[in-house]
């Protein structure tokens, strides 16, 4: 073994133990989170409010999509129209169930 394998070693036993503290930091901050957000859904939430929700995911997504398209995007404008109402009534019957 050479001098530069345990130096990469080194470095690969660092990043390791960074990666596993970001994992332990992340379950245990994500579990505040995820306590708060279970409580503000406690009681449901309705077609109306998924309806919101699922607007908002759709328009974001498909901006997104439209960026990505560039030039492509006047061609494609029936396309994306179609899969815009499409994922928006998926999405919104998708939340009210699992919400």
């Amino acid at each position: 073994m050479g001098a530069g394998s345990r130096s990469d070693l080194k470095i690969l036993a660092i990043v390791l133990v960074v990666a596993a503290a970001l994992v332990i930091v992340t379950f245990v901050a994500g579990g505040v989170f995820v306590t708060g957000a279970m409580a503000a859904l406690e009681p449901g939430v309705g077609l109306k409010e998924a309806a919101k929700w699922s607007f908002g995911v759709t328009v974001l997504l498909f901006i997104g999509f439209a960026i990505a398209a560039g030039d492509g995007l006047l061609g494609e404008l029936q396309y994306i129209l179609w899969g815009f109402f499409s994922f928006f009534g998926i999405i919104t019957l998708l939340i009210a169930w699992a919400f």
